[in-house]
């Protein structure tokens, strides 16, 4: 039977599973479909020794919006935990965000202007005036010390190439702190939901009807009969059948290790600069809790070449992706019978924050409803 439902939201990410959520409150009647064998997306939690482990890379809600952090919590109590990285170089320990923590260790200045006597000196050594890559806006913007001792090997792994070769707008900012804080978010809500993220996905799709393990692709037509309108989150290069060509994405991959201590790196986040180390960073999944948990569990994250058979992860936006991904978009303008969301539809890197609001934003959208 045709149309038998209002809405078929292909992908039970974050973007999914608010408009499900939203819609159905509006007595709309939606079926989400997913690929994977949960749904969630990428903030999906494993419990694992009893420790939720996020199983697609490490997830910390922040935002300044008060409504959207009201939102999140409708469906979760959030803790108190704040993000506050370590990085590991040639075997020390620095701080992040650049702080004062940070350059100290790296000079061994202790005020702020000598820290910032040390960072404008370099800058007008090594900065240039029109930085053409990611090498020269860095060094532009912190010097020398800190790109090469915090940036530049790292960028090379997360991103598979050498920082000379990217484009300078990857980092069109980089945050320096002339402060003793090491919270690496400047938002005023942050936190983890006690009991892990599936709280609120479980939260969000309650009364929904959901697939899983179901392949939009291996059935296109059969699906698109199902309802009325669509509403798509997956690769939009996929989507329109790779008309002008694939995009390119980063993936990752994770190696989870149970360890038989209740206490590995005594952080959540320890990031590995050197590129020797073939992982960007270990994740210790009880610290967002603030587990007691005789055992822990951690994941090594390491970054890959995306492949179609792989996930991805992140857009590569560089002037040839986006000029591909400004043909395809043209191509969603037309679709009107299909709503385009969230990281990989609308080639974009967003934060959980970030997608919530621009879910919420369809929503208003497509039912008419005044924005505030």
């Amino acid at each position: 039977m045709k149309d038998k439902y209002d809405y078929l939201i292909v992908g039970a990410g974050l973007f999914g599973c608010v408009f499900a959520h939203e819609a159905t409150k509006r007595n709309k009647r939606c079926l989400v479909i997913d690929k994977r064998n949960h749904i969630g997306g990428n903030v999906y939690c494993e419990n694992i020794e009893g420790i939720n482990v996020h199983k697609y890379g490490a997830h910390i809600f922040h935002t300044n919006d008060k409504g959207l952090w009201d939102y999140v919590n409708q469906f979760a109590t959030f803790n108190h935990y704040r993000n506050s990285p370590v990085s590991v170089s040639k075997g020390k320990l620095y701080n992040l965000p650049f702080n004062m923590n940070t350059f100290y260790q790296l000079w061994g200045t202790k005020t702020p202007e000598e820290a910032k006597e040390k960072i404008n000196a370099q800058i007008e050594e090594y900065g240039v005036q029109d930085p053409q890559n990611l090498e020269e806006q860095a060094l532009s913007l912190v010097g020398k010390d800190i790109y090469e001792t915090l940036i530049k090997e790292y960028t090379q792994k997360q991103w598979g190439q050498d920082p000379k070769q990217l484009p300078a707008f990857i980092i069109k900012r980089l945050p320096v702190r002339f402060t003793y804080d090491n919270n690496y978010f400047n938002d005023t809500y942050q936190g983890i939901p006690e009991g892990g993220y599936n709280k609120i996905i479980d939260g969000l799709m309650q009364g929904v009807e959901y697939k899983t393990e179901v392949d939009f692709f291996e059935n296109r037509t059969y699906w698109e009969d199902q309802a009325h309108k669509v509403v798509f989150t997956g690769k939009v290069d996929e989507y329109f059948d790779y008309r002008f060509g694939r995009l390119e994405y980063r993936s990752l991959r994770f190696e989870n290790e149970i360890l038989d201590t209740d206490n590995y790196q005594g952080n959540a986040v320890v990031n590995y600069n050197d590129l020797e180390v073939p992982y960007t960073r270990i994740i210790e999944h009880k610290h967002f809790e603030f587990g007691k948990q005789p055992v822990t569990v951690i994941t090594r994250e390491y970054p890959e070449n995306w492949t179609p058979e792989k996930e991805a992860y992140y857009p590569v936006n560089n002037p040839e992706n986006q000029e591909i991904y400004n043909q395809y978009a043209l191509l969603k303008k037309e679709s009107t019978s299909t709503i385009f969301g969230g990281r990989l539809a609308e080639y974009k890197y967003y934060d959980m924050h970030q997608i919530i609001a621009a879910a919420l934003t369809v929503v208003k959208r497509e039912f008419k409803e005044n924005e505030d």
